[in-house]
């Protein structure tokens, strides 16, 4: 066993004197060789999976006021990050990935970074859960990737997304996320496949096999499937972000069937899982948020699923902190009343290995050096984690071809299949025959660049002067008092009373076809009524709805989930009961063909 009173100096061991560089060896034999020789500090910063973005490694992190980067990788040990944030191209991430994996080199182990991210390649943009395509391709979000039905589609780009993310060195996806959306008003609806637990299981084992490759090794990406063990029924809708969210509920006893997706996501050879902020409440297990959960992370996943691999907890369930400006708790649901020290001692011992968004090992340090974690108990969670360090091949290898890297991001090929996925995505839900329409028409449009309408038509001014016109709206939400708890869309999911009469004024004067970014199950009820046709999209370009709407690509998506007919449905559903909102307006799979 290491003694615990060894300092680390920043004397770097050279490479021919670390054994455990030796590819002769087995995995396991490597990952005990490099353990024997680590310190008990830079064990504890194997623990801690936080959030660096791109910029110079001496000054401070530009996210959320974090340390520097060579504060946190040669002062605290931690070697795991999720990079926040866009740039402007592949060679650009590539470049400041290599001067990383550099310094980490230089570290007396040389132990690898690990680069992880939230999804990048659709239209989303949320700090807390997904960032914009920027240099990367192009693609619908999960819930479209959902309304294509085809698992051969989200296999496919789930590979382009594996060569792009390891042209640059992300090599953990965080996620796909398999929870199932059973209560329409829950904000991270968007990222999953739907309300159907067959079809999420399905759709969620191609994308792992995408990402991960035939054979787990230096090509691939590990995924870090989310949220065990199923985030969908959050009461009343409301993330779990914030402490207005903290309770998933099951008044219809169907606890059971939110695991089947990630069932079939391990049966798929997913690396690592994350709990979700959620506490159950009604259920036989603790009423503590799930990544506390010992009921849930050991008695469920590691001895129910003999799951052996990476588990890391969701972002911030340890420490306050700000955001944007503004005071945000740690996710403590259920246990609020610990300390930082004892939150992160609960966490182990339900059976965690990381803890996401976090940087405090010296509480970890604190909690060995009193004996309430043992030297043993944090060697089970560093075995697992160097051995997916290892098996990704990061200790052979750890560059990048910074020269390639742009070549990669974002190559044509890779952007022509996301735009196709795109339009394989949008759902026509009704059609009085003015679809498709016959390029050369008047068209007036809102929602899409003039500049790409005028390759189908006229475009005018004015609805009294068009022969057609379409309007794309966003699926309503309520604003919240903070900027960041907007970025999650939540409450009610009517439109209000302007937006329907500006539809109306519209359409009383011109065949309307109204398009709706669907990232939430929106009323539709009043447009449809209004509106001569009505579709549905999860992120598509101008040009890719367009070719829908003219008939130059087939409709072919079919919806996700249901759309209810009104609040008041949607209010007296059982949100862990799929398809409980009575008399949907569209039921799920409804798609038209033009």
């Amino acid at each position: 066993m290491t003694d615990t009173t060894t300092t680390t100096t920043n004397t770097a061991i050279a490479p021919t004197a670390r054994p455990w560089l030796d590819r002769s060896l087995t995995t396991d034999e490597r990952v005990q060789l490099l353990l024997d020789e680590m310190t008990i500090e830079e064990k504890a910063g194997l623990f801690f999976h936080t959030m660096i973005a791109i910029g110079d490694l001496d000054e401070e992190n530009p996210v959320f006021g974090m340390p520097s980067a060579r504060e946190l990788v040669a002062g605290k040990h931690i070697t795991h990050f999720n990079l926040l944030g866009a740039a402007p191209t592949g060679r650009e991430i590539a470049a400041w990935h290599n001067e990383l994996q550099r310094l980490a080199a230089s570290t007396r182990l040389g132990i690898p970074v690990t680069l992880s991210t939230d999804p990048r390649h659709s239209f989303s943009e949320n700090p807390g859960a997904s960032i914009l395509a920027g240099p990367f391709s192009q693609w619908p979000e999960t819930l479209g990737l959902a309304a294509t039905r085809d698992p051969a589609l989200v296999e496919r780009f789930a590979d382009i997304a594996r060569r792009e993310y390891t042209a640059v060195g992300l090599r953990v996806a965080l996620h796909p996320q398999v929870d199932l959306a059973t209560e329409p008003r829950w904000a991270r609806q968007t990222a999953t496949f739907g309300e159907d637990a067959d079809l999420a299981g399905i759709l969620g084992a191609a994308y792992i096999r995408g990402f991960q490759g035939p054979t787990f090794g230096r090509g691939s990406v590990s995924t870090m499937t989310k949220h065990f063990p199923g985030g969908g029924p959050q009461k009343d809708g409301e993330d779990p972000h914030f402490p207005y969210g903290r309770e998933q509920v099951y008044p219809g006893g169907q606890f059971e069937l939110h695991l089947k997706p990630f069932e079939d996501a391990l049966a798929a050879g997913t690396r690592q899982m994350m709990p979700y902020y959620g506490m159950p409440v009604g259920t036989d297990y603790e009423e503590v948020g799930f990544g506390f959960n010992r009921s849930v992370i050991t008695g469920l996943l590691r001895e129910r699923f003999g799951f052996d691999g990476l588990v890391c907890t969701d972002w911030g369930l340890i420490s306050d902190a700000e955001i944007f400006g503004q005071p945000f708790p740690a996710r403590a649901w259920g246990v609020e009343h610990l300390s930082p020290r004892e939150r992160m001692r609960k966490v182990l011992d339900a059976g965690a290995d990381q803890f996401g968004g976090e940087d405090c090992a010296e509480l970890l340090l604190a909690l060995v050096a009193e004996g309430s974690v043992s030297e043993e108990r944090l060697d089970a969670s560093a075995r697992r984690i160097l051995r997916e360090k290892f098996e990704l091949g990061l200790f052979d290898d750890p560059f990048v071809d910074e020269d390639a890297a742009d070549a990669v991001v974002g190559a044509p090929e890779f952007r022509a299949a996301g735009e196709e996925a795109q339009r394989a995505s949008i759902t026509v839900l009704t059609n009085d025959g003015i679809l498709p329409f016959r390029r050369g028409l008047r068209l007036y449009v809102e929602g899409i660049d003039a500049a790409v309408a005028a390759a189908y038509g006229e475009v005018v001014d004015s609805p009294g002067d068009a022969d057609l016109a379409i309007v794309r709206l966003q699926a309503p939400f309520e604003q919240r008092e903070t900027m960041f708890e907007n970025f999650f869309h939540a409450g009610s999911l009517e439109f209000p009373v302007e937006v329907i009469d500006h539809v109306e004024r519209i359409s009383a004067v011109v065949p309307t076809v109204v398009d709706v970014l669907a990232d939430r199950p929106a009323i539709l009820e009043p447009v449809t009524v209004r509106a001569t046709a009505v579709t549905v999209n999860w992120g598509a370009s101008g040009d890719a709805l367009l070719d829908v709407l003219s008939g130059a690509s087939p409709s072919r998506g079919r919806l996700p989930f249901d759309l209810p007919r009104s609040m008041a449905a949607i209010e007296a559903s059982r949100p862990d009961v799929p398809f409980d909102t009575a008399d949907p307006l569209f039921r799920f799979g409804h798609g038209l063909v033009l």
